[in-house]
């Protein structure tokens, strides 16, 4: 609203009352046998065995591609060979000269085959090269699929045009099979992100649901340790068109909502050595903004670890106690908890692109004393500002936030 308005007006704005919190369970069975989507609107779970695929092709348009290895049957992808004329010679006794390729634990377009060593810049892509003549993507690398049981699989893509062909061959444990082609097209399983390949059932198979039936994916992947080393991690990854913000216990941070599919990740929880029990930090705080603008916090309670899989966490929908507003210069502004029981609140907002103008927010006393004022950067993004109000008596207070030439006003309670 214009900043023409009357200040005094707010305090009659009511104040939102707190959304009710629930606790759900997702079930990835011993051993972590599932990977499981789950949608949180409707609180459902969606499980698919980890056996189910070996390659998974990103196939939202003809224009963009993708090749992931599936991290949670325990597949470990290398490149074996950048030179197709080593196909029929391809001896697992090289392992070790081979390069192992790992999928992207940040986006979903980028797969174990995306990252392979065809880089003729501009027109690499890892596995292949575009042909501007043709408008198709070439394969030029040779990969092999190393399984959990040490058995190996050789695969060569021969291109991406409207879908994906591609070429494999199984070890047997003293020569390759007789080789088999494969065309996985983009317009199967149109109401998803990815298609997928069982190389063990020579089948397309359904390892995801649609893509509006989930926002978040529970099952093992391959993350950067610390120690800057590849390791198996059991955790969550997010829908491509979700953004997720950590809160960590605590803190009080500015936090930058992320598209980052890992955001969330598998460090909510460590491994106590002496029991070898998990440990889980139910104060860290997780908001997750769904594309149709519904915000969630959650927080984890339990995971039981691989004897059943179990995971437990508190989910609620905190849209409408941000009381978020949209401003005509395109900045949105919210607040939560409020009523806040620890005198801190979280400023809730997103700025877009080429913003410029000046973001300040200041809190009053109801009879219009001015009590703390802090300024917001201007930068686009999704972000979370947590505010420690605790040299303020307990009470309520007016908190205004200017943009520009825009501004609102919320009634605020510290309890």
């Amino acid at each position: 609203m214009k900043k023409g308005l009357l200040f005094l007006s707010s305090i009659f704005f009511s104040v939102v009352m707190t959304a009710q919190v629930t606790t759900s369970t997702v079930t990835m069975s011993p051993s972590y046998a599932n990977q499981v989507y789950f949608k949180l609107a409707t609180q459902t779970s969606t499980p698919f065995a980890n056996t189910l695929w070996d390659i998974a092709f990103y196939r939202k348009s003809n224009m963009s591609m993708a090749i992931r290895t599936n991290d949670a049957k325990g597949i470990a992808t290398y490149e074996a060979s950048n030179n197709l004329a080593d196909w029929a010679t391809i001896d697992v006794a090289n392992e070790a000269n081979w390069t192992r390729l790992y999928n992207s634990e940040t986006i979903w377009e980028r797969g174990a085959f995306d990252n392979g060593s065809e880089t003729s810049s501009p027109f690499g892509y890892g596995w292949g090269v575009y042909n501007m003549a043709t408008h198709k993507v070439t394969g030029t690398i040779i990969f092999v699929l190393k399984y959990a049981n040490n058995t190996y699989k050789k695969v060569k893509m021969v291109e991406f045009f409207g879908g994906y062909t591609f070429i494999y061959s199984s070890w047997d444990g003293t020569a390759w099979s007789a080789d088999q082609t494969a065309v996985v097209p983009n317009t199967s399983n149109p109401n998803n992100n990815f298609n997928y390949y069982s190389l063990e059932t020579n089948a397309q198979v359904v390892a995801e649901p649609a893509s509006t039936d989930w926002d978040l994916l529970f099952t093992k992947y391959m993350a950067m340790q610390p120690s800057d080393v590849m390791y198996s991690v059991t955790g969550v990854l997010h829908h491509p068109d979700v953004q997720v913000a950590e809160n960590a216990s605590g803190a009080s941070t500015d936090l930058t909502y992320s598209e980052d599919i890992n955001t969330i990740g598998f460090d909510w929880k460590t491994l106590d050595m002496a029991t070898f029990a998990y440990v889980v930090d139910t104060q860290k705080a997780f908001f997750v903004k769904l594309a149709n603008g519904t915000i969630y916090k959650i927080n984890f309670l339990t995971f039981a670890g691989s004897s059943t899989g179990v995971i437990t966490f508190n989910q609620e929908d905190v849209t409408a106690q941000l009381g978020s507003e949209t401003f005509e210069n395109k900045v949105t502004f919210g607040v939560y908890p409020n009523p806040s029981t620890d005198k801190k609140i979280n400023l809730i907002y997103e700025m877009p692109s080429g913003n410029s103008d000046k973001n300040l927010v200041t809190i009053y006393s109801i009879t219009g004393a001015q009590m703390y004022q802090t300024t917001i950067d201007s930068n686009s993004g999704f972000f979370s500002k947590e505010l420690d109000l605790n040299f303020l008596n307990s009470g309520m207070y007016l908190l205004k936030f200017d943009s520009g030439d825009y501004s609102t006003t919320k009634k605020i309670i510290l309890k």
